[in-house]
């Protein structure tokens, strides 16, 4: 289609335009097109965030003192069917009487191996010399002195004769063990060497609290220097280890191979000593226990002073205050640990500490549970003379105490040895829901039926439990048991205590009374 003349005159003033803008610009250098050159493109995203601190400080400055732990044993070679050990040096003594066989195997065992080293592999003889140490475990330290003194665990070095340190750089070098406390799982090591050790020191981990950061360093799997980090989850953890368990615990990431590591504040100090975790499967779940710095301390101080701890001993059983049992008791709360029995010859027993008392204190410090009170009492020292506070009769008493020296074992109480006497009728306590009879030796009842619906069977009594007092009062009849549950009916109480006796071993149990 043909453009008309002026439509044709406007198109092209425009052009003209255009070029001569093109034109300037190139002359004053502004938009120049040059063939080839690339697109011009934007500027990488980039979040300016706030800063969050890192453990890189405090690991650059602590890592020198973590070390990990090489454990050596002798180990017994395990004989094959008991070859090994009667074979004699060719392994052919038990072989019948027969020259070819006895040929025939020489020459199996002599086959493509002109020394016999394929054919003593073969029938499991070993070459290396079986009185060298070798490995059992590993695990991790750390420094606690420039001198030389590390700590772990117990439970790596319980089976070595021979300890190794693997320093942060590599170096290796030999340790000997200064000693032990299998109670609370702690070991000391000592390593001599030329110069002086990083070391660290002991926070004061009352002052740790839920939810502070720390860091963990050790040697998982043994893959050498290893650093995690988390938060403090929980404290005071009683996982049943031990008579002294508070542990602290942390979800920082910990392993195989991280035991007797250090956990760390963010101040480079150790808060704790990495112990164990609950894992269903054998790997991190996030949940670890260290054994508190304050626990710790004092235990390393007397493994370095004499190599071993030597704690005071009170010679009681004791068992928890549960709420029925304060309320039979009269107590207000359920704080204080309830003597199940006193050891014969025991320190608590000579001084007047019976079965039935509730240790409310220990020198004023107030007893929360049975843990609180061995762990009061481990720390005094042997031959310590402290006052003991019990609840007893409806009244606190205090009772000054001589401890001993914990043993090494617990000691089991000996029964008397007592003339049986006749057995008696089975008579019913339907208030309580049990059957009993006389025992043999005319000391207690014994339970021969439990109703499964009662109170009784819920807080586990069983058919030949002894029931030995009620209420602190000597039981030898049904009518003890009625006297004393009409007493506690009187007196306001809810409850009756009862020491029951099973395996030769006591604890109380407090059953609910109906008031008619």
């Amino acid at each position: 289609m043909p453009i008309a003349p002026n439509s044709y005159s406007r198109t092209r003033k425009r052009l003209l335009a255009a070029a001569a803008s093109l034109a300037i610009a190139g002359a004053i250098g502004f938009g120049a097109v040059t063939t080839g050159t690339a697109p011009v493109l934007a500027e990488a995203v980039r979040v300016e965030a706030p800063q969050v601190p890192g453990f890189a400080d405090v690991v650059e400055r602590v890592s020198p003192a973590v070390v990990s732990v090489k454990v050596k044993a002798k180990i017994e070679p395990a004989a094959d069917d008991g070859s090994d050990q009667s074979d004699g040096p060719d392994g052919m003594n038990n072989l019948p009487d027969n020259p070819q066989l006895r040929q025939f195997f020489k020459q199996f065992r002599g086959f493509g191996d002109q020394n016999g080293q394929f054919g003593n592999r073969r029938f499991n003889r070993r070459d290396h010399n079986n009185d060298q140490p070798r490995p059992v475990a590993q695990g991790s330290g750390f420094f606690i002195s420039d001198d030389g003194y590390l700590v772990t665990n117990n439970h790596v070095v319980e089976e070595g004769s021979a300890f190794t340190v693997v320093m942060n750089d590599g170096k290796e070098l030999d340790a000997k063990l200064i000693g032990t406390d299998p109670r609370t799982d702690l070991a000391v090591l000592k390593v001599d060497g030329v110069g002086k050790f990083t070391y660290v020191d002991f926070a004061d981990d009352s002052k740790v609290r839920v939810g502070d950061w720390v860091v963990a360093v050790g040697n998982p799997f043994g893959l050498g220097g290893t650093v995690t980090a988390g938060i403090v989850s929980a404290r005071g953890r009683d996982i049943g280890a031990g008579p002294y368990d508070d542990f602290i615990q942390i979800d920082a990431s910990v392993n195989r191979g991280n035991s007797g590591g250090p956990t760390f504040n963010l101040n480079g100090q150790v808060v704790g000593i990495n112990t164990a975790i609950f894992s269903p499967s054998g790997g991190s779940v996030g949940i670890a226990f260290d054994i508190p710095a304050s626990t710790a301390k004092q235990v390393v101080q007397d493994l370095m002073k004499s190599g071993s701890v030597q704690r005071g001993w009170l010679g009681v059983e004791i068992q928890p205050v549960t709420s029925d049992i304060a309320e039979s008791l009269g107590l207000k709360s359920q704080n204080g640990a309830l003597v199940s029995s006193a050891q014969d010859g025991g320190p608590g027993k000579k001084a007047g500490i019976t079965a039935g008392d509730v240790i409310t204190q220990v020198e004023g410090k107030d007893v929360a549970s049975p843990k609180e009170l061995a762990r009061l009492i481990g720390a005094y020292s042997p031959g310590k003379s402290v006052d003991v506070t019990v609840w007893r009769d409806g009244k606190s008493e205090t009772i000054k105490v001589d401890l001993g020296t914990l043993p090494s074992t617990d000691k089991q109480a000996s029964a008397d040895p007592q003339q049986p006497a006749a057995p008696a009728k089975p008579a019913a306590l339907a208030d309580l829901g049990l059957t009993v009879t006389k025992s043999e030796n005319g000391k207690g009842l014994v339970v021969t039926d439990v109703d499964p619906d009662s109170d009784a069977a819920d807080r586990g009594i069983q058919p030949g439990d002894v029931i030995t007092s009620v209420n602190s009062t000597e039981v030898n009849g049904t009518e003890d048991v009625a006297k004393a549950m009409a007493d506690a009916v009187k007196s306001g109480r809810k409850a009756v205590l009862m020491q029951i006796t099973r395996d030769d071993s006591n604890r109380f149990v407090a059953l609910p009374v109906a008031k008619g």
